[in-house]
């Protein structure tokens, strides 16, 4: 190429920006930094998006996780009532304005999600800030399905089966038992005219009860067991031999029942009472003084107060049994111990010692077992020895 060549493109050629290598390098660079930047700012957003969804989503699952599972413990059994005309919808309405449940919503989710629920009418036994999935469950079990096992031990009186029926059964109202078993609408086929009360009558045992029995049902099936172990011990051929009533043969296992704390006393009881009776000796029972008193009341004092179960003051028996006796008091008033041989101790030195009998008891140890005795001499011996071992008051 000439020098003219050069000239003419020398003079033709625009110097553009772009030309300066130092301009064009800080200028790419420039331009890369701020596409690293934006790439940057989006990845920080969508993580905080990320992050913050994560934390809603896990505060919301928490929220939900204690509507589901409340923390505490559970509270006292409420008895809720589902009516023919309840929903699902209703029902869940009704759970949190008791306060059973935290959220009438959350209850319907938990429904929906977890095998739904039919609705059957009546009285369930739940508990407020309980776990869902247990009011689940007793809300599907309908009450016919819903068993309690109930014990009424031995000597129990109504009034006590009562207590107990009400403490275990909250759907059962406990005065509504009372009347039930006072008012003469369930009757037993020995007791006599013109009583309406139950007292005696009933077996005491364990009762698997479902939570709508009726508490004339529940009498009832107590009333059929204590017929059915009546016929088991024969008891109104055996009664008739005692010169007695089945009722009067209640009557007297009730006192047993009350007196006797260990198995091998309570066919000797049973004669006690048996000789005092053919003698018209006054039973003086203090258990009979007791019956339909307050707790702790003195058994001294009330000997000086006349009613129909003072048993120092009248002959004969009490006008009802004053507890609910067991199988094996109800065997001893039908099996009396036979009263002591010639050779037995109690009977040595009397002016005829085959006229002994046993005629009087008391208390003698720790574990409630009891002497006996044939005179009064030999019976204040006893009491005393009890005195001084500190078993009497």
């Amino acid at each position: 190429m000439t020098r003219h060549d050069v000239a003419i493109d020398e003079r033709e050629w625009q110097q553009d920006p772009w030309d300066d290598p130092e301009v064009t390098d800080a200028l790419v660079v420039e331009r890369t930094r701020r596409s690293h930047r934006s790439i940057k700012y989006v990845v920080f957003f969508a993580g905080f998006v990320a992050i913050a969804g994560l934390l809603v989503a896990g505060g919301v699952g928490l929220w939900y996780l204690r509507q589901v599972n409340p923390s505490g413990d559970a509270g006292a059994v409420e008895v809720f009532k589902v009516l023919p005309t309840d929903s699902v919808d209703s029902i869940s309405k009704r759970l949190q304005d008791r306060g059973l449940v935290a959220n009438a919503r959350v209850f319907r989710y938990y429904v929906d999600h977890n095998g739904g629920l039919t609705v059957t009418p009546g009285d369930y036994e739940l508990r407020s800030r309980d776990h869902l999935g247990n009011l689940m469950r007793v809300l599907r079990t309908p009450p016919s399905l819903t068993y309690t096992n109930v014990t009424f031990p031995e000597g129990f009186t109504l009034e006590k089966m009562s207590q107990r029926l009400g403490a275990k059964l909250p759907l059962i109202d406990p005065q509504a038992f009372m009347t039930a078993v006072t008012d003469g609408t369930v009757r037993s086929p020995i007791e006599p005219d013109g009583t309406t009360s139950l007292e005696g009558l009933l077996f005491p045992d364990t009762y698997r009860i479902s939570a709508d029995e009726t508490p004339s049902h529940v009498a009832q099936r107590m009333l059929d067991l204590m017929d059915l172990v009546l016929r088991q011990e024969d008891v109104v051929a055996k009664s008739a031999a005692e010169g007695l009533s089945p009722y009067q043969v209640l009557i007297v296992a009730s006192m047993i029942e009350k007196e006797a704390k260990v198995d091998e006393d309570r066919p000797k009881i049973a004669r006690v009472i048996l000789n005092r009776l053919a003698l018209g000796m006054p039973l003086q029972i203090d258990a009979t003084l007791l019956y339909g008193q307050p707790v702790g009341s003195s058994p001294t004092a009330l000997s000086l107060v006349d009613t129909p179960y003072n048993t120092y003051m009248h002959t004969g028996l009490p006008p009802t049994p004053i507890a609910n006796p067991g199988r094996a008091s109800i065997q001893a008033a039908v099996n009396p111990a036979p009263d002591p041989s010639q050779g037995d101790p109690i009977c040595v030195g009397l002016p005829n010692p085959k006229d002994c009998h046993y005629l009087f008891y008391v208390v003698a140890d720790e574990d409630g077992r009891h002497v006996f005795a044939a005179t009064i001499e030999q019976h204040n011996i006893n009491v005393q020895h009890a005195r001084d071992l500190g078993l009497l008051g």
